[in-house]
C-alpha cells in the first residue's frame, strides 16, 4: 500500500498563487478603453544595433507606423519629426497636417543604410482629434537582413504629453 504525503497548506498556497497569477493579471486589471483628443508620442528608432566584442554594427531599416484605431472618427497628424542620437532634428516628415480616417494607417520609412539617426534616433509624433477617440497605435518597426541573418523588433510609442484641446 502506497501512502501519499499530502500537505494541505502547500496545496492551498499553490492554488492561491495560481489564482493570483492567472486571474488577476496586471494587463487585465484596466480593461477600460482609454479615449483621448490628442497626444505627443515619443517613439524609439534604431538605425543600427551593436553586436560582438568589437562593437560591430548591424544596419536596420526602420518604419514608423501610425494606426487610427477608432472605427468612427478621424485623427489629424500634426507633426512627425525625426531626431538623431543627440536629439538634433534630422527631418520633418510632414509639411501639412495629415488626416487619417477611421481605421486608416500611414507609415514613414527610413532606409537600411541611412546612418543619420544612429542607435538612439527617435520620432516625435503629435496628433489630435475633434472628438474623443480610441488612442492610435504608434510604433517603430525595425528590420535588418544580411548574409541570411535577420533581425526584427518593434518599439511601442511612449506618450510624453496628453492634449486636452
Amino acid at each position: 500500500m502506497t501512502v501519499l504525503n499530502f500537505d494541505a497548506n502547500k496545496l492551498l498556497i499553490s492554488v492561491f498563487v495560481f489564482f493570483m497569477i492567472f486571474v488577476f493579471l496586471p494587463g487585465q486589471a484596466n480593461s477600460e478603453i482609454q479615449l483621448s483628443t490628442g497626444e505627443t508620442v515619443y517613439v524609439s528608432i534604431y538605425s543600427n544595433v551593436y553586436y560582438g566584442p568589437k562593437k560591430s554594427t548591424f544596419q536596420l531599416a526602420a518604419m514608423l507606423s501610425i494606426r487610427n484605431t477608432d472605427p468612427k472618427y478621424s485623427i489629424t497628424i500634426l507633426k512627425v519629426d525625426y531626431y538623431d542620437n543627440n536629439g538634433t532634428l534630422i527631418n520633418r516628415y510632414i509639411k501639412e497636417h495629415l488626416e487619417l480616417g477611421p481605421l486608416a494607417s500611414t507609415h514613414f520609412y527610413i532606409k537600411e543604410y541611412d546612418k543619420r539617426g544612429g542607435p538612439g534616433a527617435n520620432f516625435i509624433v503629435k496628433w489630435r482629434s475633434a472628438n474623443k477617440v480610441n488612442k492610435p497605435i504608434i510604433e517603430g518597426i525595425m528590420l535588418g537582413l544580411t548574409s541570411g541573418q535577420g533581425l526584427s523588433f518593434t518599439c511601442p510609442g511612449q506618450i510624453i504629453k496628453e492634449h486636452d484641446d
